[in-house]
């Protein structure tokens, strides 16, 4: 696979894709345009890199409601947010993992809306079936996976992996005020908290947005 078509795959711009792999601009812009070729080894490493991200970035856009779907138990329906995630869990009936808002709310972080829709995980195709359903991935880590009320999540470090990936076609609040917890409950530090190179700028600027949240 060409480095080109890595980027393409995953809808990045050559600057974008320099920044998530911490590549020079230049040398993203002269390998596609073959005057120069990478080593074979950088090839193979950002192959690997970019199998795992085009997984995490299945979703391009949030679904929308599909009358021929499955309908999912509605959080209006629940008083909180975990019996309705159970609801949910049980509706579904096989293996899902909650990712984003969802993973925020397995974990307290995040009360959620009442007029959520959107479920994010990871999970099999077949959920497809059911309206409001966003993948993430079919697979993920057990590592990265934790355990509450029967219900399984990603932990607090992959949740804003995620988050930061998929950036572009999130509502943000829930990251924003689990950060903003994050902050206060850890002495006013983000210590702890593990981002990857390519999404440390992003990081940065979206701490800078819960501290402000914290203090005001």
């Amino acid at each position: 696979m060409t480095i080109r078509e890595m980027r393409t795959n995953l809808g990045d711009t050559q600057s974008e894709f320099a920044i998530r792999y911490n590549i020079p601009f230049r040398t993203i812009q002269n390998w596609e345009t073959g005057s120069r070729k990478p080593p074979e080894y950088i090839t193979e490493l950002l192959e690997s890199r970019y199998k795992a991200d085009i997984v995490n970035r299945r979703t391009v856009k949030p679904p929308e409601y599909d009358s021929q779907k499955l309908d999912l138990p509605r959080r209006s329906d629940f008083i909180g947010t975990i019996s309705w995630l159970q609801a949910v869990n049980d509706c579904i009936g096989e293996s899902f993992v909650f990712a984003l808002d969802e993973a925020l709310m397995c974990q307290g972080n995040f009360f959620g809306r009442s007029d959520e829709f959107i479920l994010w995980g990871y999970g099999s195709d077949n959920l497809s079936r059911f309206n409001g359903i966003a993948l993430l991935g079919n697979q993920i880590s057990p590592y990265c996976v934790q355990e509450r009320s029967g219900l399984k999540y990603t932990d607090f470090n992959r949740t804003i992996a995620d988050a930061l990936a998929n950036e572009s076609i999130l509502d943000m609040q829930g990251i924003i005020e689990a950060l903003s917890r994050y902050y206060c409950k850890n002495g006013d530090s983000f210590d702890g908290i593990s981002i990857a190179p390519e999404y440390q700028h992003e990081f940065e600027r979206l701490a800078e947005v819960a501290i402000g949240y914290y203090r005001s």
